[in-house]
This record gives structure tokens, C-alpha cells and sequence, in this order.
């Protein structure tokens, strides 16, 4: 098929929930992508934040080619040598306190659980969250996140949420304080599609002593944020505070479909048999991919990269852009004008990004490998289309 049939064929038989990008990927290396007519892309957006390490990277095939001639899968009904490395690895790297974690296959389906997980916890009902959150679209996760366009419609049958300013500890403290009911404040520390908006550190370290007044859960949804992509493997760690859950995704597998709920040991303590369960969660083949995403990240220091990274854009956008914000390879760019045509004329001159609620700002989500000849092609892109006259 060509990409014309290509599009005609998806559409044709697809539901159509997506606006899709009017091109068809057929292979990925490392910080490139190629489509069907072959023009190849770098990838600063990573389809939705996932690509980590890049498009197959090399240790992640090799342990899945592995694992599949071992064995696909078997559910959590038995024991996995594979599985226990991976949680092993898992919990290495997670903060102090954080190292019972449960997997699934998505960042929704962790939101879910450790709302599910906070409500039994506390024995309280009531859920707080951010205004311009975003946290999934199963039901659960549906009823926290509070972009109203994807909340309202099923308004009548999901639980109801309380709903405060990102940032606003006034708002919080006066809800806590009159509803003896709430069970948990869920939050992503960066908004990302919001436009990438993080508050300044003393919120965090406020929000959880106020957690602490109230007997509240904390769950931080670092599906974005997670897996050393801000810089650590929590960005709790670089606010200096632990919350009781952890949420993570997207990147944890290099795209394989992975999701996990990092639980405090007070909270672990309490779960029993039967309190949440999953088929595929912890598959063979996903826990193999994991292992050697963590592994590659851990080894070669890649963390610390991401720093790097975003200081290089950072600099080499000053001259363009109204403001470079978030952190390490979670960056949002801030222009003057709406960024729609300037990620188009990126997309014509090779280059993968990505937008936001926020039509003045551009997310831009690098690999933590990329290198400074990938952030010298994507600037030299940039430079040239942003501020174009011929930008529509």
C-alpha cells in the first residue's frame, strides 16, 4: 500500500478518535523515524513522550527477540523469573519507601489503581484534583482529570472529583479542611499537555505536609515526568519530598505497553489478594523490554543527560522563543504567536514535535540519548521556520 492507501484504509476502518498526522511511519532508528515515501524524521516528540532511548533501541530488541523464544507469556497466576528481575530493577531505582510496585499496561490503568489502592487506604471516598490535569480516559482515571472537554461528556456516571488551581494551596487547604471524606490529591508535577507548567518547589513540599494533616493519600502521576526523564527516576526526588503513590508509563518499556504503581510501605502493607488484578499486566515480553530500558538508562548515566539536553535547547532557543520551560527532555516552548504552523514547517523540514492545550506552546520530548549533533539539527530547524514569514 501506498501512504494514500495507507491513510484511506486506517480511516476506513478505524474509530475515528485520533487527528492523525498526515504521514505513515514504516521503521525507526535510534532518533529517527521514516515514513512510507522514505523521508525520514527526527523524533522530538516520541510519539506521546514514550520513546525514551530512542526507536529500537538495540539492548531493548535483543532481550525481546530473547524472551519471545523463551516464552511469550503466562499471567500473574504464577511466578516469572523475568517478571521478578524486572521488579527488582524497578524497585532499585525507585525513591526510598516506594519499592512495591504493581504493573499494568498503561498510565491510566495505574492512576486507576492507586486510586483504588488510596481510597481502601484512607477508608475515604472523595478525590482531589488539578485543573488542567491530565490523567487518562478509562473511566477512574476520566473522573480526576480536569480538562473539561474530555470529563463532561461522562459527567453523569463517573465519581465525582473535586477540582482546585494547580499551584493554589489556599484552595486546597480550605477543601481538606471542610471534607473529611478525601482520600487522595492526585496531580501530574508537570502538566503536560496543559502546555508544560510546574510549580515552585515549596508547593510540593506544602502540598504533602498538608497531605499529612488530613491523613490524605499523595499520588504523584508521573507518567510523563517518570523513568529519569525530568532528570531522576522520580521527580519527587529533586523536590525532596516522597509521595505515597507513584504512577508511571509511557517510557518505562521503550513502547512496549507497560504501566506501574509505585506504593509506600505503609500503603503495600494493606493490599490483599483480589484488591486489583490485571491478564497481561507483567507479560513476559514487556517485563524483558523494561529490564533493559531501566537497565540502559541506569548504566549509562542517562539521567543526567536529560539536563544537559534541555540546557542546549534552552540556550539555543533564547533568541526565539518567549520562554523554554519544564524539565530535562519535557520542554515546552513558548512562542509569541500559536505554534501549529511552526510544528508543521518542522514537520516539512524533517522534524517530529508536538503541541499542547496551550496553543502558544510546543512540547518538545528528546530522547535522553539524543546527541548534541541531534539538538544542533533540531535548533537549526527551528531557527529557520520559527518567525517565518511563510509560516500559515
Amino acid at each position: 500500500m501506498d501512504t494514500q492507501e495507507i491513510i484511506r484504509t486506517e480511516d476506513s476502518f478505524q474509530l475515528p478518535t485520533y487527528n492523525k498526522l498526515p504521514i505513515a511511519l514504516a521503521s525507526g532508528n535510534g532518533r529517527y523515524v521514516t515514513d512510507t515515501d522514505g523521508k525520514t524524521y527526527l523524533d522530538f516528540y516520541g510519539g506521546h513522550c514514550v520513546t525514551l532511548l530512542g526507536h529500537s533501541p538495540e539492548a531493548v530488541v535483543s532481550a525481546i527477540k530473547a524472551q519471545a523464544d523463551e516464552l511469550i507469556f503466562y499471567s500473574n497466576v504464577v511466578y516469572s523469573p523475568v517478571r521478578a528481575e524486572a521488579a527488582r530493577v524497578a524497585a532499585s531505582l525507585a525513591p526510598n519507601g516506594l519499592q512495591h510496585v504493581y504493573f499494568c499496561n498503561s498510565g491510566t490503568e495505574a492512576n486507576e489503581t492507586a486510586l483504588k489502592l488510596a481510597r481502601t487506604y484512607t477508608g475515604k471516598h472523595d478525590v482531589v484534583a488539578m485543573v488542567a490535569g491530565f490523567h487518562g480516559r478509562t473511566l477512574g482515571s476520566l473522573a480526576a482529570t480536569g480538562i473539561d472537554k474530555y470529563r463532561i461528556p461522562y459527567a453523569g456516571i463517573i465519581p465525582t472529583t473535586h477540582f482546585v488551581d494547580f499551584g493554589d494551596l489556599d484552595a486546597l487547604k480550605a477543601l481538606l479542611e471542610s471534607n473529611e471524606d478525601i482520600a487522595a490529591v492526585i496531580l501530574e508535577p508537570i502538566q503536560s499537555m496543559a502546555g508544560i507548567v510546574e510549580a515552585p518547589i515549596a508547593y510540593y513540599v506544602q502540598l504533602r505536609a498538608l497531605c499529612d494533616a488530613h491523613n490524605v493519600a499523595l499520588i504523584f502521576d508521573e507518567v510523563q515526568t517518570g523513568v529519569g526523564r525530568t532528570g531522576t527516576f522520580s521527580i519527587s526526588e529533586q523536590y525532596g519530598i516522597k509521595p505515597d503513590l507513584i504512577t508511571m508509563a509511557k517510557s518505562l518499556a521503550s513502547g512496549l505497553p507497560v504501566g506501574a504503581t509505585f506504593a509506600s510501605d505503609e500503603i503495600a502493607g494493606t493490599v490483599k489478594p483480589g484488591d486489583q488484578g490485571t491478564t497481561f499486566g507483567g507479560g513476559m515480553i514487556p517485563m524483558a523490554a523494561m529490564t533493559a530500558t531501566l537497565n540502559t538508562i541506569a548504566t549509562q548515566n542517562l539521567m543526567a543527560r536529560s539536563h544537559e539536553i534541555f540546557d542546549a535547547i534552552s540556550t539555543g532557543l533564547a533568541g526565539c522563543a518567549k520562554e523554554v520551560r519544564g524539565r530535562g527532555c519535557l520542554i515546552g516552548v513558548v512562542m509569541d504567536e500559536p505554534v501549529a504552523p511552526t510544528t508543521k514547517a518542522l514537520r516539512a523540514r524533517g522534524v517530529l514535535v508536538g503541541g499542547s492545550m496551550d496553543p502558544h506552546v510546543m512540547r518538545v520530548m528528546p530522547p535522553v540519548n539524543a546527541t548534541d549533533e541531534d539538538v544542533a539539527t533540531f535548533l537549526e530547524a527551528m531557527l529557520a521556520v520559527a518567525g517565518s514569514p511563510n509560516l500559515t
